[in-house]
């Protein structure tokens, strides 16, 4: 184990890094390199109020209206180290060998928040001059000292605040770890289930913790990272699980050994990653040195871009332009030296723009080609593997104990693995962001590990083609890859987004403990977000909402037309149950259930707007065409209605809420059914419409709908 606990002391891996000092100057946070969303929201709104007390203006005649402002403001600042005292003081009396430390800080955080409510007080404000008394007209250092005090003690806290959430992670690794090692060590099926059984609440408990973690976290590299970690760690449980059973079953096995042995490996070397993240210890730098001078730096780019050429590999953009920038740094000692006559001066700098363009042009139209050839070659990859032919017969001719063909389909499977490795690492070059470069790395790696892994499986059920565990197991992998290929669709499709410009914000989940929630923030969560068993479930209903979304997207593609108004609420819908599909594997945006009952009462509303335009539609038809569509119509309306009650609906307890985002989920998936069979059909009638008449039949939008009601 390369962490310990204790290691969570470091001030390295805190929510704020200590090697930024209280802020003198007090800027919003500018001298605080501020990590997870929870210390900045905290931090940086508190920095900002006492610095509009530090910067007001000093006048000789200060109005009524003034003086309260100031007041307000001075009583905010107070009031809100108070609230944030008492929770600090509340987590001291939780962690004993942090409670002399964070109480010394609460304590000095109260006192500077009192001073600056009295330094502000109106009683003191109104004339200060004539009775001697400080306040902040006649001694703004009080105020400032007050200021760096209270800033430095709330850092503090935040800083140890941090540390328990860090320390609770690394002491829950470390009891996943010590159960993984006696979990190796079994040799009885009684012994595995009992110890297992404890292996899964632990892992539940450090799923939890880290999921919360990674939602904090700012930086979206490291989230990614997080993420995917998280993955392996969730596909590898049941993988750990079956891999062992095998093991028991026939423990004489070379393949069955070989099977387990990669699933604890992968394991630790997963949970080993979340504590690098959540530490932010890294063994090596990252940054390279930079060029002496502008012949190495040029010499340097020309192999970059000749390397585009040949097609040796592919820096980033930002790899490249940072070199470049480096150049026309070093540029600056001539255009800088009075010893540099006005025409070269100007020619530099004329070459230097040039240079910008140019390579701005270079990389936007390699970019465009390598995207093309990345994104093309996993479309056709993802459509020729989407059968899972050869895992299906590899599970067949392993139940027969047929070995030789064993043999043969597990050189396929290679063969197929290297394929997928190959796309993931083209697919990594053109991923346009971080953390879709670390989901790519992270489905590489999966293919290359889970390849053999599925063959050690399918060689154990070859030689015990009787055993159900080992039938289970190969099972349980086969399933792993099949859910990496169907990742990938929507990684490709994620990677497409961003290349046109189409991805959405985040929102902000916090993991710091909250009033009322300190250290308690596992419970508070539960009841509105799905357990392992729940979120397993309804995996299951999520798989045809997927399928339905990529339908629909592929049926609103064929469109020459689209702007037009069923296919905009054709392409919002889809992209609303893709939202609500991510939900169902525990991805995406929507992370309560809260957020999934919100979105489907949104999705129902826009499925009645285009219920209206349908009916607009309807209008223009001929006679002999409408039926078909009213039949359509028809049928969507109570389902529309019947999901918008449901997302409506009031309910209480865990078992009420599942029962919701199951009807919610299924009702969803109904709707979607109905609308990727009214958008060809549409589709058809439009094109009929337009061949009769010549001209193109117009959608009025929803105002004028209604107005035309009216008339």
């Amino acid at each position: 184990m390369a962490t310990s606990p204790g290691s969570s002391s470091g001030s390295s891996s805190s929510g704020v890094s200590s090697s930024a000092s209280p802020p003198g100057a007090l800027g919003a946070g500018a001298a605080l390199d501020i990590r997870t969303r929870s210390v900045e929201q905290t931090l940086v709104p508190l920095v900002s109020q006492i610095t509009t007390l530090i910067n007001h203006k000093d006048k000789p005649k200060r109005s009524d209206k003034t003086l309260q402002a100031i007041q307000r403001v001075g009583q905010a600042v107070n009031l809100a180290v108070g609230r944030f005292v008492t929770v600090g003081e509340a987590i001291a009396n939780e962690n004993r060998e942090l409670k002399e430390e964070m109480s010394i800080a609460c304590i000095e955080a109260k006192r500077a928040g009192e001073t600056i409510a009295h330094l502000t007080d109106v009683a003191n404000l109104d004339h200060p001059e004539s009775d001697g008394r400080i306040t902040i007209f006649t001694d703004k250092t009080q105020v400032v000292k007050a200021a760096r005090l209270l800033l430095s003690s709330v850092t503090k806290v935040l800083v140890l605040a941090d540390r328990i959430v860090i320390k609770q992670i690394i002491t829950s690794r470390n009891k996943v770890l010590a159960t993984m090692e006696q979990l190796e060590k079994v040799s009885s099926f009684q012994e595995f289930v009992q110890i297992f059984s404890q292996f899964g609440n632990e892992m539940v408990e450090f799923a939890h913790l880290t999921g919360d973690r990674q939602n904090d976290l700012k930086d979206e590299k490291k989230k990614a990272r997080m993420a995917a970690s998280r993955a392996v760690l969730e596909k590898c449980t049941m993988m750990l699980l079956t891999a062992s059973k095998t093991c028991l079953r026939h423990p004489d096995c070379e393949s069955a050994r070989v099977n387990k042995e990669g699933v604890f490996h992968r394991m630790r070397l997963a949970l080993e990653q979340v504590i690098e993240i959540v530490t932010d210890s890294r063994p090596n730098g990252e940054n390279d040195m930079a060029p002496l001078s502008i012949y190495t730096g040029i010499k340097e780019f020309k192999n970059k871009v000749e390397g585009l050429r040949e097609n040796l590999y592919f820096p980033s953009k930002e790899n490249l332009s940072t070199m470049l920038e480096l150049i026309l740094e070093h540029t600056e000692d001539f255009t800088d030296s009075a010893y540099t006559s006005h025409e070269h001066r100007e020619r530099i700098l004329e070459l230097s723009k040039q240079s910008k363009m140019e390579l701005e042009h270079l990389v936007s139209v390699w970019m465009q080609a390598l995207h093309s050839a990345a994104t093309s070659m996993a479309a056709e990859l993802l459509k020729y593997h989407a059968d899972h032919m050869v895992l299906k017969t590899l599970k067949i001719t392993g139940v027969e104990g047929n070995l030789e063909a064993v043999a043969e389909y597990t050189c396929k499977l290679s063969e197929q693995k290297e394929q997928l490795v190959e796309m993931c690492r083209l697919l990594r070059h053109v991923s346009g962001t971080e953390p879709l470069e670390i989901t790519c790395i992270h489905a590489e790696d999966t293919f290359r590990v889970t390849g053999p892994q599925i063959i050690s499986a399918a060689e154990t059920l070859a030689l015990h083609p009787s055993s159900k565990i080992a039938k289970e197991n190969l099972d349980v992998f086969c399933e792993a890859w099949e859910s990496q290929l169907s990742d990938m669709s929507i990684l490709l499709r994620e990677i497409n987004d961003v290349f046109e410009g189409r991805r959405g914000e985040k929102r902000v989940y916090l993991s710091l403990p909250r009033p009322g929630k300190h250290n308690a923030n596992l419970k508070a969560l539960k009841p509105v977000k799905l357990d392992a068993e729940e979120q397993a479930k309804i995996a299951k209903l999520g798989v045809e909402l997927h399928l339905l979304t990529s339908d629909i997207d592929s049926k609103t593609e064929k469109w020459e037309d689209q702007e037009n108004e069923i296919v905009r609420y054709g392409q919002s819908m889809s992209s609303m149950a893709y939202s609500m599909y991510l939900f169902t594997r525990g991805e995406g945006l929507l992370k309560t259930t809260q957020d999934l009952f919100h979105q489907a009462e949104i999705f129902a509303t826009e499925a009645t707007k285009l219920v209206s335009t349908l009916h607009a539609f309807s209008n223009q038809l001929e006679d002999d065409d409408k039926p078909l569509l009213l039949l359509e119509i028809d049928r969507l309306i109570p389902v529309c209605q019947q999901l918008q009650i449901t997302a409506k609906t009031t309910v209480q307890g865990k078992n009420a809420t599942f029962i919701k985002v199951d009807a919610c989920i299924q009702k969803t998936t109904v709707v979607m059914t109905i609308l990727s069979q009214i958008l060809p059909l549409c589709y058809k009638l439009l094109r009929k419409q337009k061949a009769g008449n010549g001209y193109p039949i117009s959608f009025p939008m929803e105002g004028e709908q209604n107005s035309n009601k009216n008339k």
